[in-house]
């Protein structure tokens, strides 16, 4: 597995840390990422969902690397994200900068390290004669 696959891993594993916080420990992740609001359990179990989604993108992209559509529907799980929690930073401001500092470093991480290798991983095809 190339390196980017095994940052995908590592990222997609961390990830499932904030599904269960989602489902069974909402107070964990108010602290954790909204600790300026207040927060459901129904908020919790949704954000849950959400980034078990992109948990599941990480992994299937780990190990597809030259699936192009997997490839970019990863990459932009990436924006959205550091785009959703800019904004709940900036303009909502629910959460504290140590948190927002967090998920920029491994989103930002992400995504540059996802352009850099755009068209690294091609499929090699074989011709049988």
């Amino acid at each position: 597995m190339k390196l980017l696959g095994w940052w995908l891993m590592l990222v997609g594993s961390l990830r499932l840390a904030s599904v269960w916080f989602g489902f069974f420990d909402i107070w964990a992740l108010r602290l954790a990422v909204f600790s300026k609001t207040t927060m459901t359990e129904v908020h919790g179990r949704t954000f849950g969902v959400w980034t078990l989604l992109t948990c599941t993108l990480c992994f299937l992209c780990a190990f597809n690397l030259d699936n192009k559509p997997l490839y970019l529907a990863t990459l932009l799980s990436f924006v959205y994200a550091f785009g959703h929690f800019l904004t709940e930073y900036a303009i909502y401001q629910t959460m504290a900068i140590s948190n927002l500092t967090t998920v920029s470093i491994f989103a930002g991480t992400s995504i540059i390290w996802m352009l850099l290798q755009w068209n690294m991983h091609q499929r090699v095809l074989v011709k049988h004669s």
